[in-house]
């Protein structure tokens, strides 16, 4: 890992109308546009999406640095977010993340363990640590 801090660059460009596009440096472009709830067409990423979407990913790969720190055998992890966007404090903003893990463990894999590392996740989630917003998980480890 490279020593703190780290620089993200993102830049998007759009018109009047239509879709945004986001890059960054050595990645795809990614189209997005309004969700539906503001007027948009529901057909592109948005906004929205892609916060909870980084949230959602910053979780598994959060988990996998965890557990492969603490050795744990685990086959898969399945890791759906809901993000509850409200008006809070005068402002529009995301409230609430549920986050659920559907975690498959190795047979014979401590289930205890897994799930204190499912918490350590969420506790250690620098997308989340860097929101406002509570973050509830819950988790269901089928496996062991």
């Amino acid at each position: 890992m490279q020593n703190f801090p780290h620089h993200y660059k993102v830049s998007a460009a759009g018109g009047p109308d239509g879709e945004v596009r986001v890059s960054a440096e050595g990645v795809e472009m990614i189209p997005t546009a309004a969700p539906t709830q503001f007027g948009g067409p529901g057909d592109r990423w948005s906004p929205e999406d892609l916060l909870v979407a980084a949230v959602a990913d910053c979780f598994v790969l959060t988990f996998r640095a965890i557990a492969g720190h603490s050795k744990l055998a685990w086959k898969s992890l399945d890791c759906a977010v809901e993000g509850v966007l409200d008006k809070a404090e005068g402002k529009i903003r995301f409230t609430h993340f549920s986050v659920h893990a559907a975690l498959e463990l190795e047979p014979g894999t401590d289930a205890d363990k897994a799930r204190q590392l499912l918490e350590k996740s969420e506790a250690y989630c620098l997308v989340t640590n860097s929101l406002s917003a509570e973050v509830e998980l819950t988790s269901d480890i089928s496996g062991a």
